[in-house]
Order: structure tokens, then C-alpha cells, then sequence
């Protein structure tokens, strides 16, 4: 059905259709009575006229009612003809002097309601046609004249002011309608930037139920179920780091700003995590304006903080290790070099002191630079300076490796050995990892073997690639085969302290095989030497 201007939607549209059938229906019985005399029938033309209109009219009526309009044409035609039978019917039948005069209302409100101001001034223009027809009838007749006036004036008044506020009320619905879809629209980019945010965010009222959540909490929490009415210490179940339990809404009761708090932890699927959790309490503009202590609900942004954390312990603790383990060497050289400065200045004192100071100075000077060296290995490793990646000739890799390290075992008098298959391949991998790998296999082998042989053993087998540096030097016990990957790490036997390690080699070779892609096996058995391996997989390039 057409619905014409903006008044006139479906609702609306039914009830001028009931007026429209019920009017016509109740202006016929009024008729019927003006017919018999019982009211005013002054205007009364005869009964041929007055069911020559009422007839029609109510067809026109039960028409509309039950079929509507459809289109524009077919409304403005209804229209015209329900505005020439209203004539008609004042004209002939009852007159202005009628209770129901006020149905001309109606046709205003129609009128204005499907063809905005150009339908209510024809309206208009139609009850004043009628006025003067009716006037012109009964001319010399001042009392139809002085009726006439006042009645059409009336309905002017009222249906004006009908339409008046019809239209300020349409102008309110425009604008909340625009209020409501701008806030819609607000509340959707909200969210969309919240669902995207990679921290979880929580939205609950002032009893904690939660309202509003985005696909980073569900992740945080592991779990594909609504969180919605659900309350939020069902859902976080904290605790600090002393692990006792934290009850999140007494915290978000007590909080009158925005708090962080790093020390909480979860434990989610068997797993425990480290948390960065943000309160804030949401007060309304009301709230804000009446200095009201309470609060519309709450805000919750929590953070995976837990490598965080772990970096940054580790950080301190490394830091501190390193500063001890440096202090000790810096102090020697220092003590040592200030005690030779003294006795150079003596010069009684014999050469052979003089040189063991120096000896003793440069042993540790070569520690600390084995010290840095390990450390600026271990950094490039743990920021991915050399990660990328290259095809490598097996063959080629070990061979420099053997004539690099041989020199370093004939002057141990070892038996350096090669144990390589004819055909090794290619492997893909960062060349300055591998190499420093298996570099620090073959100086810790050199290093604590002081007779016997280091064997370098590279074998194919299918499209795996095994590296093993094996040796028959001290050995290591099995107390201390769990424990030697840890960084600064030195066994407590008398030989491994005399070789003046820094104990990073192998924490910085786990760090290497992690880069790799591989994993560090170890077989050792004390006093009968150590083996070292791992396995790369085949280039099929």
C-alpha cells in the first residue's frame, strides 16, 4: 500500500483506514436521524440526495478499508472523492451545525499525511469551497453565515494545531531516529576496534555480570562460550603471586580510578599465566554531574604478560650473574697488573715473577674475552641477526672445521678424526649457527680431553643429517648432565674448574640448536668422555 509522506507508515496507514470506514458509517446514522427530524434538519435537501451520497460513501469506505490504495494516483483519487462527499453532506444533508463537523479533521490529517502541505492546503481549500457554497444556498441567512465562520475557523484551528504537533513530533522521531542510528553506529566502530584490540576486554555492569566481551578474552580464557550474564568471578579466578585467591569484584568495588595490577596470575587449561590487569569504573554523565560515588558498571583490559615477566626475571638474574662473574677476573687482572706495576718499580724483583703476574693477568684477560665472545653469541642468537637461512655443503662445512681445530689438537697431542659418510647433501640452515654449534662441541672437547681422541662423525641416514662431536676426556657426571645447559653453570670437579670455562658455552649451544630448529642429545659417562649431538634434515632442493 502507499504510504505517502513521512507521517504516514504502516500503523498509521491502519488506522486512517478504520476512520476512514467508521466516519462515513457514523455521519449515515447521523443522517438517518436528521432524515426523521430528530435533530436539526434545516440543511436536509430529501432522502434521494442524502442516500445518493451515503451510499457511495460507505462503499468508497469498506473499499479502502479492506483494500487500501495502492500507489499515488489511486490515493489522491480516494481522497478527492472522500472530500466531495464530505461537501456534499454539509452541503445537502446536515450543514456546519454539526457534532461531527470535526471529521473534517480527519481529512486534514489524511491529507497531510500522504501529500504533506500540498495535500492539507487542497484540503483546506476544498472546506473553504464548501463554506461558501453552503453560504451562497442559504444567502440572507446570517446565521448560517456567522455558524459557517466559526465552525470552519474551529476546525482550522484544531486540525492546524493536530498537524502542528504532529510535525514537531515527526521532527523529535527524525532526530532521535538519527541519534539512535549515529549511536548504533558508534557503538559498532566500538566494538569493531575492541574485537581487534589483541588485549581482552570486559564489560560488566555495577554487579559484575558481564555484558560486553572481545574475541581476545575468549582466546586469554581458551574457550568458545558466551561469556554474557555470566559473572566475573565465576570467569577470573585469580590469584596473586603468593597464590592466594583475589576476589576481582571486591577489587573493582574499592577501585575510584583507573588501577593496574601486574601481579596476578590464572591458570587456564593446567597452565599458569601471568596477568597485567586494568580496572576502571564506567560512571555515567548523570552520575558524573551529581558527584554520585557510584558507579554504572566497569571496565577490564587484561594482558598476557607471562613471557614478559619471564624475559624480565631472566633479564635481572642475568645481569646479576654476569656482574659477578665479571667481577672476579676484572678484580684479578687489576690486583695482578697493580702488583707488577710495584715490583717493575723495585727492580730487584726477579723476571720470573714479573712474567708469572703477566701470565696470570693475560689467562684472565683471555677469560673475559671468552666471556664477551660467548655473550655477543648468545645476543646475536636472541635477536635473530643471523637467521637467515642458506643452502650449506655438509662436505665442505666439515672439512674447514677439521682444518681450523686440527692445529689446536696436535699441540694438545689428541687425535683429531673425521667420521663422515661419501655423500652427506646440503643442508638449509643459518651458516653462522651451524658452525658456531659445532665450534663450541669441538673447544669444549679440546678442552677438557687431555689425552685420547675428539672425533667429528657426520652420517646420512634417509633425509636425516646426524652432527656428533664425541671425546675421551673427564667426562660428565649425571648430577651434572642435567644441570650443565644452564647458563653460568660449572661443575664443582677440581678439572673443570682448572680450564677456566665461563660456563655460557652450552647454555649459548641451546640457544644455537633451539635457532636451528633442532634439540641438543647428550651422552656422557665420567671419566670416559662426553658426545654431543644433534640432527638437521636434508636440503631435497
Amino acid at each position: 500500500m502507499y504510504n505517502g509522506g513521512g507521517m504516514i507508515n504502516e500503523r498509521t496507514g491502519k488506522i486512517i483506514r478504520i476512520a476512514g470506514l467508521v466516519v462515513p458509517i457514523v455521519l449515515t446514522l447521523y443522517g438517518v436521524l436528521i432524515q426523521y427530524g430528530l435533530v436539526n434538519n434545516s440543511h436536509y435537501v430529501g432522502d434521494v440526495v442524502f442516500y445518493a451520497i451515503a451510499g457511495p460513501w460507505v462503499v468508497l469506505a469498506g473499499l479502502q478499508y479492506l483494500f487500501g490504495s495502492h500507489g499515488k494516483l489511486e490515493s489522491a483519487a480516494r481522497l478527492v472523492l472522500y472530500h466531495i462527499l464530505a461537501a456534499l453532506y454539509i452541503i445537502l444533508v446536515s450543514g456546519f451545525a454539526t457534532p461531527f463537523i470535526i471529521a473534517w479533521i480527519l481529512l486534514l490529517a489524511a491529507s497531510y499525511g500522504y501529500f504533506s502541505h500540498t495535500g492539507i492546503r487542497m484540503s483546506i481549500l476544498m472546506l473553504t469551497a464548501t463554506m461558501l457554497a453552503d453560504i451562497f444556498l442559504h444567502i440572507g441567512d446570517s446565521s448560517t453565515l456567522l455558524t459557517d465562520l466559526l465552525v470552519v475557523t474551529a476546525v482550522l484551528i484544531v486540525g492546524g494545531t493536530g498537524i502542528g504537533i504532529s510535525q514537531v513530533q515527526e521532527g523529535d522521531g527524525a532526530e532521535l531516529s538519527r541519534s539512535r542510528a549515529k549511536e548504533a553506529l558508534e557503538r559498532d566502530r566500538i566494538l569493531t576496534i575492541v574485537n581487534n584490540l589483541s588485549d581482552a576486554v570486559l564489560s560488566t555492569d555495577k554487579d559484575g555480570i558481564i555484558r560486553v566481551y572481545n574475541a581476545s578474552s575468549l582466546n586469554l580464557l581458551d574457550t568458545n562460550n558466551s561469556l554474557n550474564g555470566q559473572h566475573i568471578n565465576d570467569i577470573l579466578e585469580l590469584s596473586d603471586t603468593s597464590n592466594a585467591k583475589i576476589d576481582i569484584m571486591n577489587i573493582l568495588k574499592e577501585s575510584r580510578g583507573t588501577t593496574v595490577r601486574d601481579d596476578l596470575t590464572i591458570s587456564i587449561t593446567g597452565e599458569t599465566l601471568r596477568l597485567e590487569v586494568t580496572f576502571s569504573p564506567i560512571r555515567s554523565n548523570f552520575s558524573r554531574s551529581t558527584k554520585s560515588s557510584s558507579e554504572d558498571g566497569y571496565i577490564l583490559i587484561l594482558r598476557d604478560v607471562t613471557k614478559a615477566k619471564s624475559l624480565e626475571e631472566e633479564r635481572d638474574e642475568f645481569i646479576s650473574v654476569v656482574s659477578h662473574e665479571l667481577r672476579t677476573p676484572i678484580t684479578v687482572v687489576e690486583g695482578t697488573i697493580s702488583n707488577v706495576q710495584l715490583m717493575m718499580e723495585r727492580g730487584d724483583v726477579a723476571r720470573n715473577i714479573l712474567v708469572d703476574g703477566m701470565t696470570t693477568a693475560h689467562d684472565q684477560v683471555l677469560y673475559l674475552s671468552r666471556m664477551v665472545n660467548d655473550l655477543s653469541t648468545l645476543s646475536r642468537a636472541e635477536r635473530g641477526v643471523a637467521d637467515e637461512k642458506e643452502t650449506i655443503k655438509v662436505s665442505d662445512l666439515i672439512a674447514d672445521l677439521y682444518k681450523a681445530y686440527e692445529p689446536q689438537a696436535l699441540k694438545k697431542k689428541l687425535h683429531f678424526d673425521l667420521d663422515v659418510d661419501a655423500s652427506l647433501g646440503n643442508v638449509t640452515a643459518s651458516r653462522l649457527y651451524l658452525k658456531e654449534l659445532l665450534q663450541n662441541f669441538i673447544t669444549n672437547a679440546l678442552k677438557y680431553t687431555k689425552e685420547g681422541t675428539l672425533t667429528l662423525s657426520v652420517h646420512r641416514k634417509a633425509d636425516i643429517i646426524t652432527f656428533t662431536v664425541k671425546d675421551t676426556g673427564i667426562g660428565i657426571s649425571k648430577s651434572d648432565q642435567s644441570k650443565i645447559f644452564n647458563k653460568f653453570y660449572r661443575s664443582e670437579d677440581y678439572r673443570t674448574r682448572e680450564t677456566g670455562g665461563t660456563g655460557l658455552g652450552l647454555y649459548v649451544a641451546v640457544k644455537l640448536a633451539k635457532k636451528l630448529g633442532t634439540k641438543i642429545e647428550l651422552t656422557s659417562r665420567l671419566n670416559y668422555g662426553s658426545s654431543f649431538s644433534f640432527h638437521l634434515p636434508v636440503d631435497k632442493g
